[in-house]
């Protein structure tokens, strides 16, 4: 199914090369990407940074081509006060060199002002690349809401800027599928599927995002009404990272195949229902 995909946080730093060997054995069809795979790492995978080893780059491009699996969306990219995203230019030559389609870019940076004029910095470096723009919601995040997304798309006034709709983010900042499915056609351009419930149980909340989500059908979110409300063709990837499962030893695939499973479903019956009204 070829808008299945795979978000690097679901497999807790494994390198590239094998975690898109994994997304191409749980039938995905392209990949999230950062430089490196800093972070949580509990199976305690070598560390790696693309930036500097040329030779992995080489081994990463030659298994996108064997495995067909893409790389949707280029990760990594925060705006904070004090930093210029202009001089991020070689990651964006890399990113595009690896046949990236968009980049996907959060704010830190308490001025809404420099915000937005620093996603419109990062929206010219990705175009004149080839690449979109699709910006990130999240509660703690400058941009924290969707009704906050939807101005920031308005103020920065350019076609190829888009929302990523992740579906714990978007219920746990006051959102609705109804919210997403009254967006102007073509906004939304990128989901990230996971499950949770609707009230968490987590004083923090970015450590049960990194860490505890569920797949779908174990949490409460009405994913099907979600996926029903977004573009036909929009990729659905999967952020489901399982730290739990990891320590207890369960390997990647074992960890996602179910996962990949239920969206596949979800998919499919959307697919259905859509057939049975036209």
């Amino acid at each position: 199914m070829k808008r299945l995909g795979l978000e690097m946080i679901s497999a807790f730093g494994l390198p590239p090369v094998d975690y898109v060997r994994l997304a191409a054995e749980l039938g995905c069809a392209h990949v999230s990407l950062a430089v490196s795979g800093a972070g949580i790492n509990p199976h305690g995978y070598a560390a790696y940074d693309l930036r500097l080893d040329a030779p992995l780059r080489r081994a990463l491009q030659a298994e996108l081509a064997a495995s067909g699996v893409a790389v949707s969306m280029a990760e990594g990219f925060t705006v904070r006060p004090d930093t210029e995203m202009a001089g991020r230019t070689a990651e964006f030559d890399l990113f595009a060199e690896l046949g990236a389609r968009r980049i996907n870019l959060v704010s830190l940076e308490p001025d809404w002002a420099r915000t937005c004029d620093q996603f419109g910095v990062i929206a010219e470096m990705a175009a004149a690349r080839g690449m979109g723009l699709t910006m990130e919601f999240a509660p703690g995040l400058t941009v924290h809401n969707l009704p906050l997304a939807m101005e920031m798309v308005r103020q920065i006034g350019r076609d190829d800027v888009h929302i990523l709709i992740d579906t714990m983010h978007l219920y746990r900042s006051g959102g609705t599928a109804a919210d997403v499915a009254a967006l102007p056609p073509g906004w939304v351009d990128y989901v990230q599927i996971s499950d949770v419930p609707l009230v968490s149980s987590y004083e923090n909340y970015m450590q049960e995002a990194m860490t505890d989500r569920k797949r779908p059908g174990e949490g409460e979110l009405p994913l099907a009404d979600i996926l029903a409300a977004v573009p036909r063709d929009c990729p659905v990837s999967m952020e489901i990272p399982l730290l739990a499962e990891a320590k207890a030893g369960i390997g990647p695939y074992d960890r996602l195949w179910p996962a990949a499973e239920a969206v596949r479903a979800l998919l499919a019956n959307l697919n259905d229902e859509r057939e049975r009204v036209l």
